[in-house]
């Protein structure tokens, strides 16, 4: 029976983009932790300290992790470059060998920076973000539900589907047992993106996909939904580390109808919640969690 306080307690997670305590990555590693779950992070320090607001201490950051899971919970990490095109079997291997199959996989890497408007736009820029932000997604995704299904995790390339052909299905599936994948796409859909030309392109294509890609791991007893968590302040709205015009921040941020930006936490518990059992009948969705932010 489901100890009703650690509803994800035996279920191993795999979270990307874990490396600061003031991200995404992190508040929702820490949440399927409070909920009981095995964990393993990604992380790529190398990143972070490119951009203004710096790495944090992988140290802490694993502490901090392990402190928020129940005793005898399973704990693992990897870095690695997710631009690099083998990097995303890489990833689920080493989580099979340190936390067992997982049942849960969030997908919130994502490659900021060296971006621009569509006149500073080249093939290289261009690349760089789609390499991470929708490539890596895509094959860690793949990986994630050949573990959940019980096939080997080798990176090969598997014969071509016709379009049109919808996979085959295993089901019906215990609605107890299925697994879980999150994507995480941006606000590009709601307005313009000014200078962020590559990073809304690549995180646009997700948000498109997921109707496709939702309806073929559905196959397989896996759960798809992307969630858009409108902006959230990982430090790169603080006065001191933003890569934006700070008195623009500030008029925004005054007009928001609950008078603040998001915090990591926010989409932080909508996953954690899906992640569980209550979450057992969402899929396919592409939902928005911005505190009104669209309004």
């Amino acid at each position: 029976m489901t100890d009703p306080d650690l509803p994800l307690l035996g279920r191993a997670a795999i979270v990307t983009g874990v490396s600061r305590r003031r991200g995404i990555g992190f508040a929702i590693a820490h949440r399927l932790a409070e909920l009981g779950a095995d964990l393993f992070v990604h992380h790529f320090a190398p990143h972070d300290s490119e951009l203004p607001w710096g790495a944090d201490d992988l140290g802490a950051v694993f502490t901090a992790l392990r402190d928020a899971q129940p005793s005898g919970a399973r704990f693992g990490e990897l870095s690695a470059d997710l631009a690099v095109a083998d990097s995303a079997a890489a990833v689920i291997t080493a989580a099979i060998e340190d936390v067992g199959t997982p049942r849960i996989l969030v997908c919130n890497h994502a490659r900021s920076g060296g971006d621009g408007s569509i006149f500073d736009m080249t093939a290289e820029r261009l690349d760089a973000h789609w390499s991470v932000n929708t490539r890596a997604t895509l094959l860690l995704t793949r990986y994630f539900a050949e573990a959940f299904s019980g096939s080997p995790v080798d990176g090969s390339a598997p014969p071509a589907t016709a379009p049109g052909v919808r996979q085959r299905t295993d089901g019906p599936f215990d609605e107890h047992q299925t697994g879980r994948v999150f994507w995480m796409t941006s606000g590009q859909q709601d307005g313009p993106m000014p200078g962020e030309v590559a990073y809304a392109a690549s995180k646009a294509a997700l948000a498109g996909l997921t109707p496709t890609v939702a309806s073929e791991l559905l196959t397989r007893g896996i759960l798809l939904n992307t969630i858009n968590p409108g902006p959230v302040n990982t430090g790169y709205l603080d006065e001191e580390t933003t890569d934006r015009p700070l008195d623009e921040i500030q008029e925004r941020m005054r007009s928001l109808p609950l008078g603040r930006f998001g915090l990591p936490d926010d989409p932080a518990r909508l996953i954690g919640w899906l992640a569980t059992d209550e979450g057992r009948w969402v899929v396919g969705q592409v939902i928005t969690s911005d505190g009104g932010f669209r309004l």
